[in-house]
């Protein structure tokens, strides 16, 4: 199930140059209560740039009841937003090739009236960014047509695999993220790092580094008190002769936290080219391993308003399973 060159499966088509969007005034039902108005306007400004409707709020364009507000303030019901009209230069629609929605659609571990969890292939985005013109979820929209919500609960490293989470309803997407917010939810990853694990279980409490910091160096004591604290429970499952495989447990979802706090400890995740180690990547690169070698594993949860307990495990792929056969 590994992915690889996603560009190549999109083909890219001119649309207008413009397009307008009429002034819109919601009223806020159940499916917004207690949403935060920026999430609540990306949801439903499907084209909007982000930076846009930030600019739009910080301005005081976009209003509730009237009134100006913070991209941080949560709505209650009965609100009225107003968003003013707006003219937005129109971007290039990529029309998603049929291999794609074929590979997402065998890729679904579990699917009910409330989530589909789906197990990513490595190398392929969760959602559009700089670099890339699709994610998962917009192949699971075209896979879709007529679903009238999905949304995606959580994400995943383009390079990692495993158990992704999407929300088929407001209601269901709003309880999970109040349970991630909570540490309510049992996250689970696999991952191979560098060397002998001598660690056995331990539990890292260390904030991440800022942006462009190498991770092996220490936070130091003044910009620890700056940065929001990562907390990864690492177990050791098998050693090797020069790798590791270790189970990750992480009670925050921070970006990159996994990987970090293995560099941390002195063990990068192997494939990872970000913060791993180069000659260590090469030497398993030469040994067939194209990836990086880290696949979220398992994701448990409780909701209470379906009374569904989750414990949904994804399968690695069968490129990791040829590596560790291997060494």
């Amino acid at each position: 199930m590994h992915f690889l060159k996603p560009r190549k499966a999109i083909h890219e088509l001119s649309t207008s140059s413009l397009s307008n969007i009429n002034e819109l005034t919601y009223v806020v039902e159940s499916d917004g209560y207690g949403q935060r108005i920026d999430n609540f306007l990306f949801s439903r400004l499907k084209g909007v740039p982000k930076s846009h409707v930030y600019r739009l709020l910080r301005t005081g364009k976009i209003k509730v009841n009237g009134e100006r507000v913070k991209q941080t303030h949560r709505l209650k019901k009965q609100d009225k937003v107003l968003v003013p009209a707006l003219r937005l230069a129109t971007k290039k629609t990529a029309v998603i090739a049929d291999n794609l929605v074929k590979l997402i659609q065998s890729s679904i571990l579990y699917e009910d009236e409330s989530i589909i969890a789906i197990n990513k292939p490595s190398g392929m985005a969760v959602h559009p960014g700089s670099r890339v013109s699709f994610g998962v979820i917009e192949v699971l929209r075209a896979a879709r047509p007529h679903a009238t919500f999905l949304e995606l609960v959580h994400r995943l490293d383009r390079g990692t695999s495993g158990c992704l989470l999407v929300a088929k309803n407001r209601n269901i997407l709003s309880e999970v993220h109040e349970l991630l917010r909570t540490r309510s939810v049992e996250k689970e990853y696999l991952a191979l790092v560098r060397g002998q694990w001598k660690h056995n279980d331990e539990t890292i409490y260390k904030p991440l580094k800022i942006k462009h910091d190498k991770p092996g160096n220490l936070v130091e004591p003044d910009q620890a008190s700056q940065l929001r604290t990562a907390v990864t429970s690492f177990s050791l499952q098998k050693v090797f002769s020069e790798h590791s495989l270790i189970r990750a447990r992480i009670s925050t979802g921070r970006t990159h936290q996994i990987r970090i706090h293995a560099a941390q400890m002195g063990h990068p995740v192997a494939g990872d080219r970000k913060y791993g180690d180069f000659a260590f990547n090469r030497a398993c690169r030469k040994n067939g391993l194209s990836r990086m070698f880290l696949h979220a594993t398992r994701v448990a949860f409780e909701c209470r308003s379906n009374g569904v307990k989750y414990a949904i495990t994804a399968p690695m792929d069968e490129e990791l399973k040829r590596y560790l056969n291997k060494i």
